[in-house]
Order: C-alpha cells, then sequence, then structure tokens
C-alpha cells in the first residue's frame, strides 16, 4: 500500500463517532497515499451528537482540514450520506470543504459521478426515522459489546443483506447513471465492496471502515480498483475519552470554528 499513486481515492462511510469507526487506519491510508483528488462518501459520521468523537476521530478530522488547504493542491469532496444529513453547513467550516448531495467529474474521456447511495434504499428514504432509532440503537448495542466488537459487525453485515441493500442500491444507482448518461457511478451505504457491470456502465461500492478489512477504491490510469487496507489495527477499540475536550479545543482552533461564517462483493 506504500507508495500507492491515483488521481481520484474514494472512502465512505467511516462512521465517526462509532466504537466501530476505524479512523485511525483511514487516517493512516491518507498518509501513504499520493492523489489529487480525495472524495469522501457520504456517512463520515455516525450521527449529529459530536460528543461521540473520540481523539483518533478528530484527529482524522484534522488530517481532511490539512489535505483541504490550497497549498496541497488536492480537491477534497465531501459527498453528504443519510447520517450525514444536517451537518453540510458545519463540515464545510469544519474542515474546509464543500458539501455536495452528488458530485460529478471527467477523468480520461470517462464522466464518473460519486453519490452516497441511500437515495436507492427505498426502506432508508421511507423509513427515516424508524432508520434513524435503529442507527442510535446500534450505537448502545456496540458499546454492551466487549473488545474488538466481533458480533457489531457480524449485525452490520447481517442487516445488510436482510436488507437487500446491495443490490437495491446497484440496480438503482446503474439506473441513475444511465439516465445521467455517464460510465461509471460511485455509491457507498451498503457497507458491502462491490463493482458491476451494465450496458457499458460502471457501478462500484467502496464498502466501509466500520467492518474488516476497510476498503477503499482508487480512480487512476490503469482503472478503477477497489482495495482492502491491509494495515488494520486491530486492537480494542474501546479507547478513552479523558484528554478529547481538549483535542476538541484545540481542533476548533485550528479551524477557525469560531471565526465568521447482490451481485458478488468483494472479499479481501
Amino acid at each position: 500500500m506504500q507508495g500507492l499513486t491515483a488521481d481520484t481515492l474514494i472512502i465512505s462511510d467511516l462512521h465517526l463517532g462509532s466504537d466501530v469507526s476505524r479512523a485511525r487506519d483511514a487516517q493512516r491510508l491518507l498518509r501513504s497515499c499520493s492523489f489529487r483528488r480525495l472524495i469522501l462518501l457520504g456517512d463520515i459520521f455516525a450521527d449529529l451528537n459530536f460528543s461521540r468523537l473520540k481523539k483518533d476521530h478528530w484527529r482524522f478530522l484534522s488530517q481532511i482540514r490539512k489535505l483541504s488547504n490550497p497549498k496541497r493542491n488536492i480537491e477534497v469532496v465531501w459527498v453528504e450520506g443519510n447520517h450525514d444529513q444536517g451537518l453540510s453547513t458545519l463540515m464545510s467550516h469544519l474542515v474546509g470543504v464543500r458539501v455536495y448531495q452528488e458530485y460529478a467529474w471527467t477523468y480520461a474521456g470517462l464522466r464518473h459521478l460519486a453519490i452516497h447511495g441511500h437515495q436507492f434504499d427505498q426502506f432508508t428514504v421511507s423509513n427515516l426515522t424508524l432508520s434513524q432509532f435503529g442507527g442510535l440503537l446500534y450505537l448502545q448495542l456496540q458499546k454492551l459489546d466487549p473488545g474488538k466488537k466481533g458480533f457489531s459487525r457480524f449485525l452490520d453485515r447481517l442487516n445488510t443483506r436482510w436488507l437487500r441493500m446491495s443490490s437495491k442500491v446497484s440496480n438503482g444507482a446503474l439506473e441513475y447513471a444511465r439516465r445521467k448518461g455517464v460510465d461509471r457511478i460511485f455509491c457507498g451505504h451498503t457497507h458491502a465492496a462491490m463493482e458491476q457491470e451494465r450496458d457499458g456502465v460502471h457501478y462500484y461500492n467502496s464498502g466501509s471502515w466500520v467492518g474488516l478489512p476497510p476498503t477503499y477504491i482508487t480512480v487512476a490510469e490503469e482503472g478503477v480498483q477497489i482495495h482492502c487496507y491491509a494495515g488494520t489495527d486491530d486492537r480494542d477499540p474501546s479507547q478513552e475519552r479523558g484528554a478529547l475536550a481538549a483535542e476538541a479545543v484545540d481542533f476548533a482552533d485550528e479551524a477557525d470554528l469560531f471565526a465568521e461564517p447482490e451481485d458478488e462483493s468483494i472479499r479481501c
């Protein structure tokens, strides 16, 4: 993984604030790769409660802010997910990046589109309150799951399969891409990395950073690749919050926060 170079790096579903978030691994990935564009493809946060954020989560956000510095010449894009809704204005100021509902770009003569994917999950769209309650319940279950959170991750995979999210999102995304006239479409949301092609349109899902191993996507001259992060920090994710308040204040100062305004999945 060291020395990996790409035009675009895509990660999604980090769920900062969750006990199963692999924020430290994600930060290591960003430090180890070279890229011209970074797309945060939704659900970077678990919910709107910042008190859940741990030190590693604040450090990841600090890394994003550093990458967004114009001197770096890196385009950092945040595509809003269903868990991120309500954070767009804050995030734009907090880490210095613009937030989109969907983001389109052209590379190597092909049209690309990034959209989180919950728009194609009818259950989430039609049952927003229930989905939010389920998310909160899942966060509480994680705290009752000791050690490396194996049961929590099992529930996450089971939920994806039970709701058939992978096939629903891929089918919806491919049809949306066809109507939009794009060649490649990228989603997250399902937590299951996969790729699919239909009538010349390619669909890719970036997976998540809550399961093991975390997955991400690169777009480069050689094409699109889904990668499994090999350097996973597999320690107990239950971290102390002792110095969290000071860390959050330091980050706020750095960010000038108070200034004016079912197809086969990828298996690693």
